[in-house]
């Protein structure tokens, strides 16, 4: 099997949620002596993307994206320990929860998979998350990004009290600060102050890596 072709059952495979496939194509990568970063970037990651756009067009729903992030961690967990630590392309630490108050999970845990699937590290504190515990963590992770969900209009204020609470403490430039969820919108994001938001999951995984470049 070629290379191309490996890279081609590498992608399929995760569009197929098949962790064996993506195992077994992995472990063929590192026999053949191929670049795991190159197998990363043209085969697993090119999977995931095409993941993400089929949940957008609701070809897949939450169930099916969660198997592909499981795939695609499963062939990361063969190719990582292969690659040089200097080589090794971390795209960014992540700490995401839905905010003080709100259960609602489903948006967060659908962009909590695509940021796994992704490359980036990602620390998911769940729903009710009260201001505090999302800087603590962030700080104890060094994370790039805060991402804060609200799937509730008498919730959706607990994103602006995380602002807040970061300017206050003269804290605000340590991290990037995404929100999202139903009521959100660009003019909301305008008003408090925050770097971003999206439309969809896909969108805001490659905003978060424009954001993260910028901030470089």
């Amino acid at each position: 099997m070629s290379k191309e072709e490996l890279f081609k059952k590498l992608s399929e495979a995760v569009i197929a949620s098949d962790s064996q496939a993506v195992v077994d194509a992995a472990k063929q990568v590192i026999e053949k002596g191929i670049d795991p970063v190159e197998a990363i970037e043209k085969g697993l990651s090119k999977g995931a993307i095409a993941v993400g756009e089929k949940f957008d067009k609701m070809e897949i729903f939450l169930t099916g994206l969660m198997m592909a992030a499981d795939a695609m961690k499963a062939g990361m967990d063969i190719l990582l320990p292969h690659i040089s630590k200097e080589k090794i392309v971390r795209k960014g630490t992540v700490v995401s929860g839905t905010v003080k108050g709100d259960i609602h999970d489903i948006g967060k845990n659908i962009l909590v998979a695509l940021f796994q699937a992704n490359g980036f590290d990602v620390y998911d504190l769940g729903t009710d998350v009260s201001t505090s515990k999302f800087i603590e963590e962030a700080e104890k992770v060094n994370a790039d990004i805060i991402t804060l969900s609200a799937l509730m209009s008498s919730t959706i204020g607990g994103q602006k009290d995380v602002i807040d609470y970061l300017k206050e403490t003269g804290k605000r430039k340590n991290f990037i600060v995404m929100v999202g969820g139903g009521p959100t919108t660009r003019e909301w994001v305008e008003e408090i102050g925050a770097d971003g938001w999206a439309e969809t999951a896909t969108e805001a995984i490659k905003l978060a890596s424009e954001l993260i470049e910028k901030k470089k």
